[in-house]
Formats: structure tokens, C-alpha cells, sequence
């Protein structure tokens, strides 16, 4: 995570705002732009904006999207913090509420899954179902996720000697082979997931306790506050492409891989119903498709407080979220749950 200091030397260097589209002749007419700025590579996660931008739902609003890829060595949340893009969207929630700690001026304005899909994975000859489970076991997370596992012992009162963290890569190979008694992912990385079978055994971290967001969308404070109508067209048109994708599952599929061609099809297909289970929940049913609860918001707060993970300040609630751009579209979103 960018400090406070090497934000204001990326914002420095990073030079003009893109945020309108320019040209001559007829066609020159200024359209506001979304560079959508993601912390990961181009994949299955954007389901819905791709549909939203096949089907025109961005062209109707009078926006334009262009997604920008991330990857190991991209900093998403300090790119759009610098103002280089407008919209953003990372893995899990605790990215923006460590950004607020150091005072980098961004807010989230929606959240693409209800439920982190973020699981502790274990095989049914030692099952871990639940936290106390966790006692006498060898653990492997990758070096990112120990706090996360952290999180889930502190909640459960578990201290962290009664296990052992084993770092690791994304590789389950090591629950197969006896060298780590579990290991971690994403429910909705079904790919990853065939190889350990029928035997996995599931332990959600939302299900342990630790309730935090996943996929959520975040702007500077200066974008949600000048140009709030613009991210409100950008949130009414995805969520429009998002219960798309939910009506229609083979034809979304068959709009993500036009768009990300190295995408294999069958693989986004099974993957995209369980990603529908985490953008879709009996919330979504009453407020419509990325809505947020502030209460799950402060938990997340004051869990990390608690945890010591905030070095500069421990981020107040309105320094972390918003609810203005949810509020100013709350007609136009999806109810589906």
C-alpha cells in the first residue's frame, strides 16, 4: 500500500486527468470516460461491465468504459488516487480501508459481492469446518492472506501459536500431498478448485466471522463529489449488465471471451454461476444489485484496529465509504436475490 508521501510524488508525475474524450470532425463530441482500473488481470470478474459495454448499456448513459488491467506491479488504488482514472476495483475491502488510514482521498460507492468468497479449504480425512478446528493444524496462505487468517483467529478467540502458517503461492498442491493440513482461495476460482476434488471441505471466512467485501468499486473523493453523476451512470449501466449476465448466462459468457479472448469458455461458465451467488444475495433483493452495510463496514474497522494494521490512524467510517451514488441510483438498480 502507497504511503501518503509516495502519492503526492505519483501525483505529481502523473500529469493530465483522462477523463474526457477528445477528437475533430463530427465525431468530436466531448463524452465523459470511466477508466475502469482493476487490481488484477482482464477476467471473469467483469462479467457485468463487459455486458454492459456489448450491449450499449454505457453508450446510453452518454459514458464511455475502458477497462485497464492490473497486475503484480500495478498499484491500482494509487493510480486512481493520483487521478488518473476515475473508477477502481480491488480484491477485498481492507485495500481501501488501509489507503483511508493514510489519508489517500478515496471512497468505495458499491460492492460487487455481498459475501467475500475468500474459503479455508480442507480434505474430508482431516476436516476443518469450523474455526476451532484450525487448533493443531498446519495452515497454508500465501504471505497476502496471513492477516486474514489472523483476523479469523482473533474473532474466534484462537491464539496464533495453536496453529502453524506454512506461506505458500496459489498452488493447492500442498493440501494433496500432506504438506499443509489447509489452504486457502476464492470459492469462485472454480478453475483452481477441480484439483482437489470431491473430498474439499469449505470454511468461509464471512462464515467464521470475519465479514468483509469483496470486488468493491471505489473514486477519489473529488470524482464522487464533482462529478457524482457520472459515476451514477456507470453504476445504473453495470448493474444493468449484471443482471443480464444473471438472465442470461451463456450469452454473457459468450460476451466475456469476445471481449477477453484468452479466456477459456467452459471454465467462465461454471465459474460465472458461482460468482452470480455473490453478487446476488436476499440483500440485493431489497436494495438492489451493490448495495453495502455500513455496520459490516465498521466491523471490518474495528477488527483491523484491533489486529494493529493501521500505522498512521484508524480510519473513520465516512473516510472509508459512501452511500451517496448507491442512494442516487437506488431506482435503477437490480433487485435480484
Amino acid at each position: 500500500m502507497m504511503d501518503r508521501r509516495n502519492f503526492l510524488k505519483t501525483t505529481a508525475a502523473a500529469g493530465v486527468f483522462v477523463g474526457v474524450e477528445v477528437g475533430s470532425g463530427a465525431h468530436a463530441q466531448a463524452r465523459p470516460v470511466i477508466n475502469f482500473q482493476l487490481g488484477w488481470l482482464l477476467g471473469g470478474n467483469q462479467i457485468g461491465e463487459v455486458c454492459a459495454k456489448q450491449l450499449g448499456y454505457y453508450a446510453q448513459e452518454g459514458i464511455e468504459l475502458r477497462f485497464q488491467a492490473g497486475g503484480p506491479n500495478i498499484d491500482g488504488v494509487a493510480v486512481v488516487a493520483s487521478g488518473r482514472h476515475e473508477v477502481g476495483q480491488v480484491s477485498s475491502s481492507p485495500s481501501l480501508m488501509l489507503a483511508a488510514s493514510q489519508d489517500l482521498p478515496i471512497r468505495c460507492f458499491a460492492t460487487g459481492a455481498q459475501v467475500h468468497p475468500y474459503t479455508f479449504f480442507s480434505l474430508k480425512k482431516n476436516p476443518v469446518r469450523e474455526p476451532k478446528d484450525m487448533i493443531g493444524k498446519k495452515v497454508g496462505v500465501q504471505a497476502t492472506g496471513v492477516i486474514l487468517l489472523r483476523a479469523l483467529l482473533a474473532k474466534n478467540k484462537i491464539t496464533e501459536r495453536d496453529v502453524q502458517i506454512v506461506t505458500i503461492g496459489a498452488d493447492m498442491s500442498p493440501l494433496l500431498t500432506g504438506q499443509v493440513d489447509v489452504v486457502t482461495g476464492w470459492l469462485t476460482n472454480t478453475t483452481a478448485l477441480k484439483v482437489l476434488g470431491p473430498d474439499r471441505v469449505d470454511l468461509r471466512l464471512w462464515d467464521a466471522g470475519v465479514r468483509l467485501y469483496a470486488l468493491p468499486y471505489y473514486a477519489t473523493v473529488d470524482t464522487i463529489q464533482k462529478k457524482a453523476d457520472v459515476l451514477a451512470k456507470f453504476l445504473r449501466a453495470s448493474a444493468k449488465g449484471w443482471a443480464y449476465a444473471h438472465a442470461n448466462r451463456d450469452a454473457a459468457v459468450d460476451l466475456l471471451v469476445k471481449e477477453f479472448t484468452n479466456l477459456n469458455r467452459a471454465d467462465e461458465r461454471v465459474a460465472l454461476d458461482v460468482m452470480l451467488e455473490y453478487a446476488f444475495s436476499s440483500r440485493t433483493a431489497a436494495e438492489g444489485w451493490g448495495t453495502m452495510d455500513p455496520q459490516v463496514w465498521q466491523e471490518q474497522i474495528d477488527l483491523y484496529a484491533q489486529l494493529g494494521q493501521f500505522s498512521r490512524k484508524t480510519p473513520k467510517l465516512e473516510e472509508v465509504m459512501t452511500l451517496d451514488i448507491l442512494k442516487a441510483t437506488a431506482e435503477a438498480r437490480a433487485r435480484i436475490g
